[in-house]
Order: C-alpha cells, then structure tokens, then sequence
C-alpha cells in the first residue's frame, strides 16, 4: 500500500488526541487494558496499533503522557505528530493497518433517490431539494 507517510500522520493525530483527552496519561494502559473493547474508540485502536512497534512505543507513550498535560498544546500535538511520523515511516506493516483502521473509522453516507442529499454533517445551513422552494425568514 503506497499512501503518503505525512497525511497518514496527519489524520491520526486528532483520534489519538481525543484519546488522551478523554483518558489522560493513563489511556496507555487502558488501551493495553481494553484490547478486546470499543471503549477508548477508534483514538484507543490507532494508539494501540502504533505502540506495537517496541523500538519507538517509549518515545510515543512519553509524547501521550506530555500531550494529557495540556491537550490543547501545539507543541506537544507536533511532537505527538512526530512520534508517530516515525513510527509510519519505518513500518509500512503498522501504516497499513492504520490506514485500514482511519477508513474503517469513515462514516458511510449514501444519498439514494431523485434530489436526494448525501452528507455526514449538516450543520448551520439549510438543505432544499425540489423545485420553488420557499424558505419564510
């Protein structure tokens, strides 16, 4: 599978980051605790995924643990980032499967019929299909 390291990296971060978030330090060892569960969600999975390299997982579990500080840290996301840059760089076995699991994580959202409206999110807009629609203000 030949898919780009960095934007690979780039759409892990966020699930991992909301993992920490909501477990703090100790989503490590929730993740290794809950391996069988959903509990810690698809950030727990990818985590879990990257920590199976032994060579890098003390670098990466010591870029979570700075990251529960201050989740909203820009420096720790980077390194964070970095952290797992490595581990997909020298790991192609780890980036598929963490491909696998981020479009596992995708949602489906299929638009069926005549004038129909496909979307995951529909936020703050309004949505009309048909025709001399009337929206009263």
């Amino acid at each position: 599978m030949d898919v780009g390291v960095t934007p690979v990296a780039e759409a892990v971060v966020p699930f991992v980051a909301a993992a920490v978030g909501t477990y703090g330090a100790g989503v490590v060892n929730r993740i290794q605790e809950a391996a069988a569960s959903a509990t810690v969600g698809v950030g727990g999975q990818l985590l879990r995924r990257l920590l199976g390299r032994s060579e890098s997982a003390p670098a990466l579990t010591s870029a979570v643990t700075d990251l529960a500080v201050d989740t909203s840290d820009e420096k720790r996301l980077a390194t964070l980032q970095l952290r797992i840059l490595d581990i997909l760089r020298m790991d192609e076995q780890i980036r598929a499967d963490v491909v696998g699991i981020l479009q596992a994580a995708k949602p489906n959202v299929t638009a069926s019929g005549t004038r129909s409206v496909a979307a995951g999110t529909i936020s703050g807009g309004i949505v009309i299909t048909g025709d001399h629609a009337q929206i009263p203000r």
